[in-house]
């Protein structure tokens, strides 16, 4: 199977470099200058499973792909959407399968506009992972995980032949006949601790500490869950259980990588993450004069960007 991993960043990198380390024919779709640095330096990982370098990294720029692969393994932002689509467009085939990796659900419809239906599987990826100044992957916990399945239920025999190929490479992979509620999970979680650690521009620990910081998280939380079930997958009990120990960890340094955006100065995904949630939230996040807290974090993230868009311009 031909595999096109679209960038080579944080995450794409991480993973199409560990599927590369495993023999399978990947190639990685990038800009010419990280195509340059990919030639000179090596696709560099650090991790604590394992520490990696690949030479001979097989590359393409979008002006020079012009034929089908079987698999593209998307990993972009959300907000980059719309300009990997049209990057790696050449290399949809009738057959191609699109497995995206990216925060939320509204690129599933985007992707299934542009490609039909039957293209784009669901998937989500477990992994926190950047890039350092010397465009190395650091790996910053112990987590590295994709899973995947088809949007509209059950196993096939095209989700076989990805998981053969995505298994037994360096990294923990699973089918699931049930990805969209894996997605709504991973979603009602990134929501949740995203919303409280760029709210109080903290992370878990210091945000328990504080007077009202465990009922403030508390409340996204259950918004969060709220706008789940409305939206037909309530969350499971062991998704709650394994959230609720994350969340609410005293001492916890964790953050989400929004927080670290913020810290930054980059660009968010406020819109994909907190935005398209509230939308798909009905009465509950609409009501009129009702402020819940998924608005509040919302509105001040979109307060850093207004600011970071006057200072930029």
């Amino acid at each position: 199977m031909r595999i096109l991993v679209v960038g080579a960043g944080a995450l794409g990198g991480y993973f199409g470099g560990r599927l590369a380390a495993a023999g399978r024919d990947v190639t990685f779709l990038v800009r010419p200058p990280r195509a340059a640095q990919l030639r000179d330096a090596g696709l560099v990982i650090h991790s604590p499973r394992g520490d990696l370098t690949l030479r001979d990294v097989k590359t393409v720029t979008s002006d020079t792909l012009h034929e089908p692969f079987d698999l593209i393994v998307l990993s972009c932002k959300a907000y980059d959407l719309d300009g990997a689509i049209a990057s790696f467009a050449p290399a949809v085939g009738p057959d191609t399968l699109i497995l995206p990796l990216l925060n939320g659900m509204r690129h599933l419809e985007t992707l299934q506009q542009r490609f039909g239906a039957d293209a784009v599987l669901g998937g989500v990826c477990l992994i926190a992972a950047t890039l350092n100044d010397a465009r190395e992957i650091v790996h910053l916990n112990d987590m590295h995980a994709i899973v995947f399945g088809e949007i509209g239920g059950g196993l096939s025999a095209r989700v076989d032949a990805v998981a053969d190929v995505l298994g037994n490479a360096g990294f923990d992979s699973k089918a699931t006949p049930q990805i969209m509620q894996e997605m709504w999970e991973k979603w009602v979680f990134l929501a949740s601790l995203a919303g409280s650690t760029c709210l109080f521009r903290a992370p878990v620990g210091d945000i328990l500490a504080t007077p009202d910081g465990e009922a403030v998280i508390e409340r996204l939380f259950a918004e969060c869950r709220a706008v789940a079930a409305e939206n037909g997958t309530p969350v499971r009990d062991v998704f709650l259980e394994r959230a609720r120990a994350m969340l609410f960890a005293r001492g916890s340094a964790m953050t989400a990588s929004m927080l670290r955006d913020v810290q930054n100065g980059s660009r968010t995904e406020a819109d994909h993450v907190l935005g398209d949630m509230i939308e798909r939230g009905g009465a509950a996040q609409h009501a009129p004069g009702e402020l819940t807290v998924l608005r509040i974090v919302y509105s001040q993230l979109k307060a850093y960007e207004a600011r970071r868009a006057a200072q930029a311009g």
